[in-house]
């Protein structure tokens, strides 16, 4: 279990990493399930929130919606390359740059060559999944670094079975500074819940707010126990579950 202190919860503002924080992993991202009771217990804190329940996210904000609905206040997708601080605002993206076009093709290319891997598109960069094909990894690898090598306004994170491609400036702990800027998040204390290494800038962030920064394995093992948590949590109405 974490030694980090859990804020107050009337001074909380939560922030969710999706893939692996409030789902369980999928062979591929399609084919995630939004567990029973999910929405309702998001919902719930929801309210004993104020509000200051976000989804942080590689993903875009459109996929968000289709899984969760209306349960989250705020989205920010693709690692701060998308933002909608509030239900029904319009998303606005940071002024940064898309990739060449020649790059996709470059990069499905090199996912069609290892039966298994597959490309993701987003709006300001992509991605190789290799999750189906896990000993490609290496290559992959060594086929994305080519692209960026002398970019200096792209970079390469890797994901869980991922090697992802995104413009410098988009990362999660730019989304909490966003997020943190607005209400109902403005003044509160981030708790940022994420498991992989794309989510350490949040969960830094969020520390530097005077908030915390939990890693799914050290605290809760996996989604699932996530998600027992945010339900008790909710039934209870404060963070004494997690001492």
């Amino acid at each position: 279990m974490t030694k980090d202190v859990p804020p107050p919860f009337r001074d909380a503002a939560l922030l969710l990493d999706l893939d692996g924080t409030l789902l369980d992993i999928a062979a591929v991202p399609d084919a995630v399930v939004v567990a029973p009771g999910l929405i309702g217990d998001l919902r719930a804190l929801r309210g004993l929130l104020g509000g200051a329940v976000a989804i942080v996210t590689g993903r875009p904000i459109e996929t968000i919606d289709a899984l969760l609905g209306d349960a989250p206040f705020a989205v920010a997708g693709e690692h701060g390359g998308a933002f909608r601080v509030a239900p029904g605002a319009p998303i606005e993206r940071p002024d940064l740059k898309s990739p060449p076009e020649a790059w996709l093709d470059q990069a499905a290319a090199a996912a069609a060559r290892f039966p298994g891997a597959f490309l993701e598109r987003k709006a300001r960069g992509f991605g190789i999944h290799f999750r189906l094909a896990p000993d490609t990894g290496p290559a992959i690898f060594a086929a994305l670094s080519a692209l960026v090598a002398n970019s200096p306004d792209f970079e390469m994170m890797p994901g869980l079975m991922l090697w992802e491609v995104r413009p410098k400036g988009a990362d999660k702990g730019h989304a909490v500074r966003r997020l943190m800027r607005h209400p109902p998040f403005a003044g509160r204390l981030p708790v940022f819940i994420g498991d992989d290494v794309t989510d350490e800038d949040g969960m830094r962030e969020a520390r530097r707010f005077g908030g915390a920064g939990w890693r799914v394995p050290d605290v809760f093992g996996d989604a699932a126990g996530v998600r027992a948590w945010l339900r008790e949590t909710a039934a209870r109405g404060a963070w004494a579950a997690l001492k």
